[in-house]
């Protein structure tokens, strides 16, 4: 186990993917996960044929909360059209809520869906991040993103493991672990064949072929534990 969380922190370093799966009793599944900061057009195309769900950034709290940035159900119950309201995902069957907010596109981007365009955005968060885990960045937030997009952003609980285990929060911890920029690129992993996630076993072939390494939840929670001794 240590052996396999250490040589993941430093894939991560390095700008390689890892795959992080999360519980039997949770969404059930894979994701690759990869540091913003060094994501390039390869990575985006990557995780759109192999992994196939959606692409998507996870963004510490601290950083969330400096750019003012709310969840989408905060968004539904503040409107006044009342069909968001009643859209509300109270019945997750793994979950109390969603971790989803706003889309946005990075301004200098043209459609923003093209993999080089996505990279341009994912980069441009990791960066805008850098400066809002410090200070608030709202206005600049407006200068470089615009809404909506084709990135999906993901606040991570604001405490973290301690509160909630989805693959935004153990995305957000290995990246701290790693000592990079607590914002990450992840995607669901699927299967073509069964048309349902992929499952572990798969997820470990694959990982074996490819040379990643796949994390579980309690690798990450022991290793996060073992670090606050």
């Amino acid at each position: 186990m240590g052996e396999d969380i250490l040589r993941a922190l430093e894939d991560l370093r390095r700008g390689n993917f890892v795959l992080v799966y999360d519980d039997p009793s949770r969404e059930n599944e894979v994701d690759m996960v990869v540091a913003a900061q060094f994501v390039e057009p390869w990575h985006v195309a990557k995780m759109r044929k192999d992994a196939g769900g959606l692409i998507c950034v996870a963004l510490h709290p601290k950083i969330a909360e400096n750019l003012s940035l709310p969840y989408l159900t905060e968004i539904y119950e503040a409107t006044s059209f009342s069909s968001l309201r009643f859209l509300r995902p109270h019945d997750l069957p793994y979950d109390e809520r969603s971790a989803f907010s706003i889309t946005v596109n990075a301004r200098k981007t043209r459609t923003g869906i093209t993999d080089e365009d996505r990279a341009t955005t994912i980069r441009e968060l990791a960066e805008l991040g850098k400066i809002a885990m410090n200070v608030p960045a709202v206005e600049e937030f407006g200068r470089k993103f615009r809404s909506p997009g084709h990135v999906p952003l993901l606040p991570a609980a604001k405490g973290l493991l301690k509160e909630r285990r989805g693959h935004t929060e153990l995305s957000v911890t290995l990246a701290q672990l790693a000592g990079l920029i607590p914002v990450m690129a992840i995607c669901e992993m699927l299967d073509d064949q069964t048309y349902k996630a992929l499952s572990l076993e798969k997820a470990r072939k694959y990982a074996e072929r490819e040379g990643y390494v796949l994390l579980s939840t309690k690798e990450i929670l022991e290793y996060e534990s073992s670090r606050n001794r």
